[in-house]
């Protein structure tokens, strides 16, 4: 494996990344993101609008944000160990969490479609990935080695 270092240019690096996810039912994918899988939320504005619905946004806490490139070798390597499969859209959701049998679990009890169980890969974590609300596909993953 090839690695280089991380280079930076503080007058141009990013603070923050933000994943924004139109949710056509915003209630139900608060219940799934907010309560199965424990994201707290940062802000939450409603604004009145002249068409006279209210225009809502959450802004939920998921810890460290990345970005995770990948080349399509490795998509297909990585659908290959998780599901078997090529089952990868072109935005996939990880999140790492302590304990990816605890929030699997979570997550299908609050009704996430299953695309593949817990699965130990050859990289020392634990993945499940799933299908969330609002068109999300997700990968719930444990760092049991270190990386």
């Amino acid at each position: 494996m090839t690695t280089t270092a991380p280079t930076s240019d503080t007058t141009t690096a990013v603070r923050q990344l933000r994943l924004v996810v139109h949710a056509e039912d915003l209630d139900a994918a608060l219940a799934f993101y907010r309560d199965a899988l424990g994201m707290t939320p940062e802000l939450d504005l409603t604004t009145p609008t002249a068409a006279g619905n209210d225009a809502r946004v959450v802004v939920l806490d998921a810890g460290r944000a990345t970005l995770e490139l990948i080349s399509t070798a490795q998509r297909t390597l990585i659908d290959e160990l998780e599901v078997g499969a090529e089952a990868s859209r072109e935005i996939r959701v990880a999140l790492e969490v302590d304990d990816a049998r605890t929030s699997y679990d979570a997550a299908t009890a609050a009704g996430a479609d299953v695309v593949a169980p817990p699965t130990r890969t050859p990289w020392g974590s634990l993945n499940a990935r799933l299908e969330g609300p609002a068109g999300l596909q997700l990968t719930v993953f444990q760092q049991i080695d270190p990386e």
